[in-house]
């Protein structure tokens, strides 16, 4: 016999029977401090002083996941969660100062063109 066997909302196949956007009461598009979230974009806890009994289970699995960077596509991954749904809760823990993120494609170096036409030059000569 199961651990959850007497829970109802739970199901052996199925897991935890709770709709996705039950998750985020709803909600359909992440605060505005979560708009840029792509699938790439890193996420990585901070330690913080906030208080953190308010926030929902989904939230604090995500601080736990985030101790190291992990892209937005992981952490919903992880989750087994819709990516709205993480993008949304991440958004929470943003405004809450609880994660930071970066964008890998906005601090990527800039190509050196003359840099790569030399390199080229040097493979065709040999």
């Amino acid at each position: 016999m199961s651990q959850h066997s007497g829970d109802w909302w739970y199901d052996e196949a199925a897991g935890p029977m709770v709709r996705p956007y039950a998750m985020v009461s709803g909600r359909t598009r992440p605060k505005p401090a979560g708009e840029d979230l792509t699938l790439t974009t890193q996420v990585r806890a901070l330690r913080t002083n906030s208080e953190q009994g308010t926030l929902s289970v989904e939230h604090l699995e995500i601080i736990k996941l985030c101790r190291k960077p992990l892209s937005v596509a992981e952490v919903a991954a992880y989750l087994h969660a819709p990516l709205v749904v993480v993008k949304v809760l991440l958004s929470d823990l943003i405004q809450r100062g609880d994660v930071i993120t970066r964008d890998p494609s906005r601090t990527a170096v800039p190509v050196d063109m003359n840099l790569l036409q030399k390199v080229l030059d040097g493979v065709r000569a040999i």
